[in-house]
C-alpha cells in the first residue's frame, strides 16, 4: 500500500499555488529516510509572480505607520504561540529534530524575536533635525528598501525564516521568502498562519532548489538580496546582485574557535561544550566544534569530552533523552562521514566517528584529538556532531590557532580572569565572543560575522537597520 504524499504549496500574493509548470520535488523526513510530502519546484514564471505581488503590496505597505506594522507583527507572534504544536511538529518532520527540544528551545525564542522587531518598528534611530548650512534645515528619513528577496537554510527553518520576514516586514519591506528545497513544511505552514493578517503580497514563500534561488536573487524587482547558507552560495548570491547592484546581506559558515585556559572551570566547560557543539547535531554556523585547550589540562579535558560525547544520545523525535536528532540529508551525511574517513594518521577518534542505526541520517557524538592547525577538518566547515581538540601553549598562540581559519563568525573563551577574557574578545576576528558560555543569543543583541562568514547583521536593531535606506532631505528656510 502506498501512502499518499502530503501536497506543498506556494504562497504568492495571498494564494496558495501549485508550480506553474506543475514540477515538484519530494521532501524527506531525514529521521527514517522517507517522502512525506512533496513541495513545488518552482521555476521563472513562480519567481516573476511572486516579485509582482510583492511589488505591487510595496507601496501599500511602506505607507503604513510603525504601529500599524508592529501590531501586524504582534499578531503573528500570537498566532505562532497559538499554533506552536503545529510548527514544532512541522519542523519535526521537516528536520528529524527532537520534538521536545524544538518546542522549549526554538518555539520560544522565535516568538518573541518576532515581538522584538514588532517594537523595533516604532524606534528607527534617526539624527535631530539641523541647519549646517545658513538658511538650509536637514533631515534625515529612513525608508524600506523595497522588495527583499530572501533564502533561508535548512538547519532551522522556521527560525532563520523569521530572522529574514520579520526585520524586513518591520521596516515596511514586502518578501519574497524561499525554504530549503529540504524543509519547506514549517515555513509553509507559517504562511498559513500569516495569512489571515497580512496585506496580500506582503509575504510570500516560494518552494524550489538552487535555481530558484538564483533566479530571485537575479530577478530585476529586489532592491535586496538575504541569504543564510554556505560561503560558495553566499560568494554566488553576491555576484548575482553585483550585476544590478542589488544590497546584500549575507550569513554563511563558520568554525567557532572555542578557548580553554588552564584555569577554566573545567566540568562545566566540558558540559556546556559538550551540548553547544553537539545541540542540532552540530548543524549550526555558530557551533562548538573546533576546540583549543591549554596544554596543561590538555588531555584530562579530552578524556573528559570524550566521557561526554559517549552519555550524548541521538535519535528519534519522540525519543525525550535525546540531544538531538539526525543529519539533514544524506549528502550532509556523507560530508560529515568523509572529514572523518579522511583524517590524518596523527589525528585520533576519541569517541564517536561513525553512523548510528540503519534507518534515518543519525552520526554518533563523535571527538578527534591530536590535530594540527593545517588540517582539513581544522580549516573546513564539518557541518555535524564533531568536536575536534588541539592544544595550545600560551595566550598568542592561541589567538593565532582561533583566527588561523577563513570564518569569523563567532568564538568563546573560558577563564576565570577576567584581564585574559578582555584581551582574548579584543584580539579574536569574530562577530561574536561568548566567555564561559557559547552559543547564546537573545534578540536584542546582533549575529553576523566577518571574512567569509559574510556580512550584515541578523536580530537586534543593527539587523533591522540593514533593511532601510537613509535619505537626506535639505529644505531652504527662506520659502
Amino acid at each position: 500500500m502506498t501512502t499518499e504524499l502530503r501536497r506543498l504549496r506556494n504562497y504568492i500574493g495571498g494564494e496558495f499555488k501549485d508550480a506553474a509548470d506543475g514540477r515538484t520535488t519530494e521532501v524527506v523526513n531525514p529521521a527514517i529516510g522517507e517522502a512525506y510530502a512533496t513541495a513545488p519546484l518552482s521555476g521563472q514564471a513562480d519567481v516573476d509572480a511572486a516579485m509582482a505581488a510583492a511589488a505591487a503590496a510595496f507601496p501599500g505597505w511602506r505607507d503604513t505607520t510603525p504601529a500599524e506594522r508592529q501590531k501586524a507583527l504582534l499578531k503573528i507572534a500570537d498566532a505562532f504561540e497559538a499554533r506552536a504544536d503545529e510548527l514544532v511538529a512541522a519542523e519535526s518532520e521537516n528536520t528529524g529534530k527532537p520534538l521536545g527540544l524544538t518546542a522549549s528551545e526554538e518555539l520560544p525564542p522565535m516568538v518573541d524575536q518576532i515581538r522584538f522587531f514588532a517594537g523595533a518598528a516604532r524606534l528607527l534611530e534617526g539624527r535631530s533635525a539641523g541647519e549646517y548650512m545658513e538658511g538650509m534645515t536637514s533631515i534625515i528619513r529612513r525608508e524600506p528598501v523595497g522588495v527583499c528577496a530572501q533564502v533561508a537554510p535548512w538547519n532551522y527553518p522556521m527560525m532563520m525564516a523569521v530572522w529574514k520576514f520579520a526585520p524586513a516586514i518591520a521596516a515596511g519591506n514586502t518578501v519574497v521568502l524561499k525554504p530549503s528545497d529540504t524543509t519547506p513544511a514549517s515555513t509553509v505552514l507559517m504562511a498559513e498562519i500569516i495569512d489571515s493578517i497580512l496585506p496580500k503580497g506582503v509575504f510570500n514563500v516560494i518552494c524550489g532548489d538552487r535555481e530558484t534561488g538564483k533566479a530571485m536573487v537575479e530577478h530585476e524587482t529586489p532592491a535586496m538580496a538575504s541569504i543564510t547558507g554556505s560561503v560558495r552560495a553566499g560568494m554566488q548570491v553576491a555576484e548575482s546582485a553585483s550585476k544590478d547592484v542589488k544590497r546584500v546581506h549575507l550569513e554563511l559558515g563558520g568554525k567557532a574557535p572555542v578557548v580553554v585556559f588552564e584555569d577554566a572551570d573545567l566540568a562545566k566547560a566540558v558540559e556546556d561544550i559538550a551540548v553547544a557543539g553537539y545541540f542540532n547535531a552540530g548543524q549550526d554556523c555558530t557551533a562548538a566544534t573546533r576546540v583549543l585547550v591549554h596544554e596543561s589540562i590538555h588531555d584530562e579535558f579530552v578524556s573528559a569530552l570524550a566521557k561526554a560525547a559517549a552519555d550524548t544520545k541521538t535519535g528519534q523525535p519522540d525519543d525525550e533523552d535525546v540531544l538531538y536528532g539526525p543529519l539533514n540529508n544524506p549528502n550532509q551525511l556523507k560530508q560529515v562521514a568523509g572529514f572523518i574517513e579522511r583524517l590524518p594518521a596523527h589525528a585520533k577518534v576519541e569517541a564517536g566517528g561513525h553512523q548510528v542505526g540503519e534507518k534515518g541520517y543519525f552520526y554518533a557524538p563523535t571527538v578527534v584529538s591530536g590535530l594540527k592547525q593545517d588540517d582539513e577538518i581544522i580549516q573546513n566547515e564539518v557541518f555535524g556532531p564533531v568536536i575536534t581538540v588541539q592544544s595550545f601553549t600560551d595566550e598568542a598562540q592561541a589567538v593565532a590557532y582561533a583566527n588561523g581559519v577563513e570564518f569569523a563568525l563567532a568564538s568563546s573563551v573560558w577563564t576565570k580572569d577576567h584581564g585574559r577574557a578582555m584581551r582574548m574578545s579584543k584580539n579574536l576576528d569574530f562577530g561574536c565572543v561568548w566567555i564561559n558560555t557559547h552559543i547564546p543569543l537573545v534578540a536584542e543583541m546582533p549575529h553576523g560575522g566577518f571574512k567569509k562568514s559574510g556580512y550584515g547583521k541578523d536580530l537586534s536593531a543593527y539587523g533591522f537597520e540593514d533593511y532601510t535606506r537613509i535619505k537626506h532631505v535639505m529644505t531652504s528656510l527662506d520659502g
